[in-house]
């Protein structure tokens, strides 16, 4: 019998769960507080709009995409119905919220994937390829963008900030030894902007910035170390790394070289959920793990602490 998906919460990114896994013929039904956008949904997808209680028992597995502050409660819940679940990021509002939640789907032994989408797009699957973080110490990250009236029930560390964050945890490879960092408030009643400094275990160094008030998109990453230095621009879908043995040589560093690629986009979303489906139907492993979440949610809460520190 094929897998049946539920998605609790419609909003922006609810809605596209919702679109792929109708496309995909695993959409059980949807759940929404707001009865119009509930009703909309349905209507797009042709899948019901049902109560939480009735979509749980509907579903083999569910998505969890309303705000954060209720992330916990309905994951809870749908773990309690002995239901799979994908919660988007950040994984909880607190972090002892997710460690309740990372070790009731564990001892369940349920399926928990967090919505760390970036790790399932061509651009990250083409810079861990490269080997770009090997031997790193300084982490470079820009992800910047106009306002947008959405998500804003988090700051923008929660909200921008935490893909970067993921990323340079993973590529660092080393336990986060102190966090610094400043931001303001500016469209909404939380940091609408943060440059982070962060130090890890080993020597490596990060700084990120992240911004949802800014004038124009951007999103670069450079990274250096004693095996070279790596830029991505991301939206021009470029990565350059000079390292010895790259394929076009430096005259002026010999043994070394410059080595360039690019990627073709695909729909990340649906990489995430066939993932998410790969896990619970074939036991493959869950890259994007409740764990993932946890150490990103850990790093976001402490630059948000540091922020509020240098702001008073």
């Amino acid at each position: 019998m094929p897998l049946r998906i539920g998605v609790l919460g419609t909003g922006h990114f609810g809605r596209f769960h919702a679109l792929k896994l109708a496309a995909r013929g695993a959409l059980a039904g949807i759940a929404d507080a707001d009865p119009a956008r509930a009703a909309a949904i349905a209507a797009e997808t042709g899948a019901p709009a049902l109560a939480p209680e009735a979509l749980l028992a509907a579903s083999d597995a569910v998505v969890i995409a309303v705000p954060t502050a209720h992330h916990h409660a309905l994951a809870m819940q749908a773990i309690a119905a002995g239901r799979h679940l994908f919660i988007e990021k950040p994984i909880a509002a607190t972090l002892e919220q997710g460690r309740a939640l990372v070790a009731a789907a564990r001892a369940a032994g349920l399926v928990l994937q967090t919505g760390h989408i970036e790790r399932y797009s061509a651009a990250i699957r083409t810079l861990r390829a490269s080997g770009a973080g090997e031997g790193a110490l300084s982490f470079e990250a820009t992800r910047v963008a106009p306002f947008r009236p959405r998500s804003l029930d988090v700051s923008v560390v929660l909200d921008l900030m935490i893909h970067d964050l993921d990323l340079v945890l993973s590529l660092a490879a080393a336990p986060l030894a102190e966090v610094r960092a400043t931001g303001a408030r500016v469209m909404s009643d939380h940091a609408d902007f943060a440059v982070a400094h962060l130090r890890f275990e080993g020597g490596a160094r990060a700084t990120i910035t992240a911004s949802r008030v800014s004038v124009a998109m951007e999103r670069r990453l450079r990274i250096l170390g004693h095996a070279g230095e790596t830029r991505v621009d991301f939206l021009a879908r470029s990565l350059e790394r000079v390292h010895p043995g790259g394929a076009e040589p430096v005259a002026t560093m010999p043994g070394w070289g410059i080595t360039r690629a690019t990627w073709t986009e695909h729909d990340s979303l649906e990489a995430e959920q066939a993932a998410f489906i790969a896990s619970i139907e074939a036991g493959a492993p869950v890259e994007a793990s409740g764990e993932v979440g946890l150490a990103a949610l850990d790093a976001a809460l402490r630059v948000e602490a540091a922020i509020a520190e240098n702001a008073g």
